[in-house]
């Protein structure tokens, strides 16, 4: 869009008879401080580990180009903070100015993610990685403790195992009063083909990324149902850079674009594949940062294949069903001798070899969600399934569309990503979301739900109480209230 909205924030929300939340903004740790705010509540460990993660930029900045292409190194962000706005720089880096700036900005209640920590899942010790996001967590929380009313901070949420998720998890609800939580995905496993520690690149690259759903070293359904009894939905805000198609060692641009929506894609369609969304449908599942557009697509693409790979479809595909004599008698009326003869040579099979499965026993890549009718996939992707969304992305207006299957409107989730380099003016990013109504690409309705009701129908359906105590706490109650209705008539029947 223009990247500058026609209206402030104030003129904004004189025309709205809602609330604001932003369900993505960030702040920036300052590094000094906050490492020494972690070795006194974690030790030397988490501090110097945390150090340490902080230094993976300036240490790919410091190779030369030709050693970053030797070793496919990516080349990472540079001046990524604000230096020409020094009031957003402050803003972003002091959660206390960021609060008594929520209505100049725009917001009324805001969810604030890591920046810091958004690399902290990717710590490859165990034991420096737990004690790393242990501390974190404890000085973040310490941070906020007393802005609870109009912001509350994401505790970070390791996922290499299982164990390690439910112990932060049961830690940060019960300790520390999190309510949202942050959750690792996309993180590199070692190739079991690879022989570990023999070379540090080796082990950077040959690597395979988890996403939970299918193929897992691990059973993740004690983390969801840990999830569901602690009142925390799982949200994903994961890099897709640095890997496999966004590896550059030269343009940051080309690895960063996309790179969010890449590991949301990931993530998403492993659990929705894995039959968590049909075994836990009272969960629901954010994916940030990415928009929605990619969103849109995985839905269309996920039902496209299954109208063509489900177990009846396949009926249709079995090497058997070919009829080898009605095949051979086209081709030697319309083909090439060469062609006959190659078929009479495999005894009317064009392509035996393709005849194999793979040792797969259950050939329905869809048999955990058991689909019995097409609606289905709205209870399964529709309902349970939230994409953060950038002001400034066109593609925000795909959630509201007739074009989804169904006339299905997406979960399309405000996130002003304030405290990023992306963001020039933290006064914008509500006046460029609210472009597209002013543009006629979506209603006013549409703008209510973007930017407030869908954020409480996610934290809210987890939690009835996320919003209690808040600025934003009579009007959430009242959407939810209203989304319990249908459910109470339905059990009534």
């Amino acid at each position: 869009m223009s990247g500058h909205g026609k209206h402030s924030p104030a003129e904004i929300r004189a025309k709205l008879n809602h609330p604001i939340i932003d369900g993505d903004g960030h702040w920036v740790e300052y590094d000094p401080v906050f490492a020494e705010q972690m070795r006194k509540v974690g030790g030397d460990l988490a501090a110097d580990g945390f150090l340490a993660a902080m230094a993976v930029t300036r240490d790919s900045l410091l190779l030369s180009v030709e050693e970053r292409r030797r070793r496919r190194v990516s080349m990472p962000g540079f001046w990524t903070r604000q230096t020409g706005n020094t009031y957003d720089r402050a803003t972003a880096m002091i959660p206390h100015l960021l609060y008594d700036r929520l209505d100049e900005i725009g917001s009324d209640f805001a969810i604030v993610y890591p920046t810091a920590g958004l690399r902290l899942p990717r710590i490859k010790d165990d034991a420096t990685r737990r004690a790393v996001i242990r501390a974190y967590n404890i000085v973040s929380a310490g941070y906020f403790k007393d802005l609870q009313d109009r912001m509350t901070p994401a505790a970070i949420i390791p996922m290499h195992t299982p164990d390690e998720a439910i112990d932060e998890l049961e830690f940060v609800t019960k300790e520390l009063g999190s309510k949202v939580g942050m959750f690792g995905s996309a993180m590199p496993r070692q190739t079991d083909s690879i022989k570990k520690g023999e070379n540090p690149d080796t082990d950077r690259l040959a690597v395979w990324y988890e996403v939970f759903g299918i193929d897992s070293i691990y059973d993740y359904d004690p983390v969801w149902q840990k999830c569901v009894d602690v009142k925390i939905a799982p949200t994903f805000h994961s890099a897709g850079s640095n890997q496999a198609l966004r590896n550059s060692p030269t343009n940051f641009t080309y690895n960063h674009i996309g790179h969010f929506a890449d590991a949301g894609h990931a993530a998403a369609k492993g659990i929705f594949l894995g039959g968590v969304t049909r075994r836990f449908p009272q969960l629901r599942f954010a994916f940030l940062e990415g928009g929605v557009g990619w969103g849109a697509q995985l839905f269309g693409d996920l039902m496209e294949h299954w109208e063509r790979r489900n177990i009846r479809a396949l009926e249709n595909m079995k090497p058997e069903k070919l009829n080898r004599d009605m095949l051979m008698s086209y081709v030697e009326k319309y083909g090439y001798k060469e062609h006959a003869e190659a078929l009479k040579a495999r005894d009317g099979w064009p392509d035996p070899d393709l005849h194999m499965t793979g040792g797969i026993d259950n050939l329905d890549d869809f048999a955990a969600c058991q689909f019995t009718r097409k609606e289905d996939w709205v209870d399964l992707y529709v309902k349970p399934y939230y994409f953060g969304c950038e002001a400034d992305d066109r593609m925000n207006a795909t959630a509201f569309l007739k074009l989804n299957p169904f006339d299905a409107q997406l979960n399309a989730i405000y996130s002003s990503d304030i405290g990023h380099f992306d963001v020039i003016d933290m006064r914008e990013p509500l006046a460029e979301a609210y472009e597209l109504v002013e543009d006629g690409y979506i209603t006013q309705d549409n703008f209510r739900d973007f930017v407030f009701t869908n954020a409480v129908t996610l934290w809210g359906t987890q939690n009835p109480d996320f919003f209690k105590g808040t600025r934003v706490e009579r009007e959430a109650a009242a959407v939810l209230n209203a989304a319990r209705q249908p459910v109470l008539a339905d059990a009534a029947k």
